[in-house]
């Protein structure tokens, strides 16, 4: 992966998008945990700027949102006792 210079944004323009599909990943881990990971799309910048094959260049915002399930009882730390008051 390159680096963006640091005048990349310039010129850039903020594209507005629509979500076809969000789907979980699921990875099974060596410890029998499962975890279950999206990516979620925030924004997207196309830059004035392209790859060698004419191709554009796009920034991407994007968070990542992790489950973890089926997680062993040796494994999980003790609950910590809640610092807010009862409701």
């Amino acid at each position: 992966m390159r680096r963006i210079p640091k005048n990349a944004l310039v010129g850039s323009v903020d594209l507005d998008f629509k979500e076809n599909e969000e789907h979980w990943n699921s990875y099974t881990l060596s410890d029998g945990t499962t975890l279950k990971v999206k990516l979620i799309l925030r924004g997207v910048k196309r830059l004035n700027a392209y790859e060698p094959d004419g191709t554009p260049i796009y920034i991407v915002n994007t968070v990542n949102v992790v489950r973890a399930i089926n997680v062993s009882e040796e494994l999980k730390a003790k609950p910590k006792e809640s610092k807010l008051p009862p409701v």
